[in-house]
């Protein structure tokens, strides 16, 4: 490294905290974020990368010549983006290959390596074709389950008009729970109305099947995996907020069955 390493294993470790953030909050495992910023900092020339995660924060440390930065960054949860993920291992492992295949001062690889970040492919698909689609897969379910074409046509409205209601919630940074309450009434409320007006030949399904958005797969799994691969702690913060999603669901049910005096769904 120049005369100037300290300002240098700045930049590193910035760096090296940006890939570990962005991993976090897009729905990475709490071991390909170790890893892969374990990876970006020793392929920029640092002697060690330590990081430490935590629910809603990752703490990360860089030691280059037997000196150490140390840095703490608090995460956002954002919605899961995997076309991200696999952008940001690109990097990394385009990073690597320059160090293997090239010679390239460390400066001019930490400038490239930022210029990729920088250019990130964060785009997602428009609100309302991703709610067509979440509607038609809750459609799907209701129809597979043995429902009528009614009551699948009554199922893809109350998905897609539930999913929209998430999407416009979450876009405004409303508390997570708050958001699966008000997403799980709104399907439930208009599944429902398959009981009121007798539509279709089981409303129960038309009601189970609106709420099937709101399954936290994604999450669940991820805290199954941290805690079996060592992240316990993390492991466990997320099983806790995929169940308080799940309970959250549960609210917003009972309360749209309690609104309408449905008393016998289900049985």
């Amino acid at each position: 490294m120049t005369s100037n390493s300290y300002v240098q294993q700045q930049r590193i470790t910035r760096l090296c905290v940006r890939c570990g953030l962005l991993l976090m909050q897009y729905g990475a495992e709490s071991a390909v974020v170790v890893d892969l910023t374990k990876r970006l900092g020793l392929a920029l020339g640092m002697n060690s990368v330590e990081c430490s995660l935590n629910f809603n924060a990752i703490t990360l440390t860089t030691i280059c010549d037997e000196r150490c930065i140390t840095t703490t960054r608090d995460t956002i949860n954002q919605s899961i983006n995997v076309n991200l993920l696999v952008q940001i291992q690109q990097i990394v492992n385009k990073t690597e290959d320059t160090v293997d295949e090239s010679p390239i001062s460390r400066e001019k690889l930490t400038d490239f390596t930022t210029s990729a970040f920088d250019e990130l492919d964060k785009t997602v698909y428009p609100p309302l074709l991703v709610a067509v689609f979440v509607g038609t897969s809750c459609a799907a379910f209701a129809h597979l389950n043995g429902g009528s074409w009614s009551i699948t046509a009554v199922t893809f409205i109350a998905g897609l008009v539930a999913m929209l209601t998430r999407i416009y919630l979450s876009k405004h940074h409303f508390n997570p729970f708050i958001t699966a309450i008000v997403t799980a009434f709104i399907a439930s409320l208009i599944g429902a109305t398959t009981y009121y007006f007798d539509i279709g030949n089981n409303a129960d399904i038309a009601v189970a099947s609106s709420v099937l958005l709101l399954i936290p797969s994604f999450p669940l799994i991820n805290s199954l995996s941290d805690i079996l691969k060592g992240y316990v702690n993390i492991g466990v913060g997320r099983a806790v907020f995929t169940y308080m999603l799940t309970f959250s669901a549960c609210v917003g049910i009972v309360m749209a069955l309690v609104l309408l005096r449905i008393q016998h769904w289900g049985f």
